[in-house]
């Protein structure tokens, strides 16, 4: 077993591949095979597994969660009661709901079995820059 928590800096909204930080956590724990939990420690940004070679798959992904969930500020989330920290904080809270908090992903051979072109992501949902820290914990 062992566990890290690496620190992700974000300047807004989008994805940010944490893959290569995460390789290198199993590499220097020398877990030949296991299963990595990722968790993030934040409710207004999430985690996903997704393409990592085509940069136009991050930026429809993103662009349909501002869609889907625009800020409050627009006419169609006027229901929204939390709005204290601005028209982007509530809207980031349902789309961390929406995504995910917690990943796992299994390991062999000491690397992270991911596809071919699957990458690891934080999912920053708030427009202005954070700190985000990230928890990667190794089982057997």
């Amino acid at each position: 077993m062992a566990q890290t928590t690496i620190t992700v800096e974000t300047d807004g909204q989008g994805l940010y591949e944490i893959t290569d930080r995460a390789e290198r956590f199993v590499r220097e724990a020398g877990m030949g095979t296991g299963l990595m939990t990722v968790f993030v420690r934040h409710t207004s940004c999430s985690l996903v597994v997704q393409e990592n070679a085509d940069p136009d798959v991050r930026r429809d992904l993103e662009e349909f969660l501002r869609r889907l969930v625009p800020p409050s500020s627009d006419a169609s989330m006027r229901w929204v009661t939390h709005r204290l920290e601005g028209p982007d904080d509530m809207p980031a809270h349902i789309k961390a709901a929406l995504t995910a908090v917690s990943l796992s992903v299994p390991v062999g051979g000491g690397r992270l079995l991911l596809g071919t072109w699957q990458g690891l992501y934080l999912f920053e949902h708030r427009d202005r820059p954070h700190r985000r820290d990230v928890v990667l914990h190794l089982s057997g």
